[in-house]
Order: structure tokens, then C-alpha cells, then sequence
């Protein structure tokens, strides 16, 4: 029963980080905007449109960072089981401490991963 609920958490984290990550179409939309561009160069809507390098590298920590904390969370979710239905096995309640621990240190790297990426960007790319 529990490799059930485990896999079945496992494709559902798996199936939103693939809707997570999937480009949606904007081609009408960009061309849309690049008809408005072409007229007027120095409108709010084209100054988007010049995207920076950090600004891509912000974006894509950003979206790690939701997906990794998506992720551990439903990890220490599935621990909580385990440890709830270990009915004193000693096997079962170490993989139960053990998953949960995993996960809160995952999402303790990731938010020092996003602190560090960040400062980076702030300190040495920004004021340059």
C-alpha cells in the first residue's frame, strides 16, 4: 500500500514539474509586441523585451528553487506517512526520520543555492 501512495506522490511531483517547466506558445503575443516595438522603440511594453543575462539566471534559480521546494515538501509529506504508519518497526521509523531530514536539508541547500546566486548577481554583475 505504501508503494503505492509513494509512486503515485512520486509521478504527481513528477507530472507538475514537467507543467512547471513547459514553455507556453507566445508567438502570437511576441509578434504582437514587436508590431507595437517597431512603432515605438521606447515604450514600456519593448524596454521588457531586452532582457539581461542576470535577469535569466534570476528566473531560472527562481523556478529550481519552487520546484525543489514543491518537492520537499511533499517528501516530508511522505515521511510523515511513513513515520505514522511504522507501527514501531525500527526499520520503518529510521527511513521515516531519514527521508524527512533528507528533505528539510534539500530545502535548506536550495535556499542557500537562491542566497548565493543572488549576492552573486547583486555584488558583481548589478553594479558593473
Amino acid at each position: 500500500m505504501m508503494k503505492k501512495i509513494r509512486n503515485l506522490v512520486l509521478v504527481l511531483g513528477i507530472a507538475l514539474g514537467i507543467g512547471l517547466v513547459t514553455p507556453v506558445s507566445t508567438y502570437a503575443a511576441g509578434s504582437v509586441i514587436a508590431d507595437q516595438c517597431a512603432d515605438n522603440p521606447d515604450a514600456a511594453v519593448c524596454k521588457d523585451q531586452n532582457d539581461k543575462p542576470e535577469d535569466l539566471i534570476n528566473n531560472i534559480v527562481n523556478i529550481l528553487l519552487y520546484i525543489v521546494g514543491a518537492l520537499s515538501v511533499i517528501m516530508i509529506i511522505v515521511g510523515g506517512l511513513l513515520y505514522a504508519t511504522s507501527a514501531g518497526d525500527s526499520g520503518r521509523v529510521t527511513l521515516a526520520k531519514n527521508t524527512i531530514m533528507y528533505a528539510v536539508i534539500g530545502l535548506v541547500v536550495a535556499f542557500l543555492a537562491f542566497a548565493i546566486v543572488n549576492f552573486v548577481i547583486d555584488t558583481f554583475i548589478k553594479r558593473s
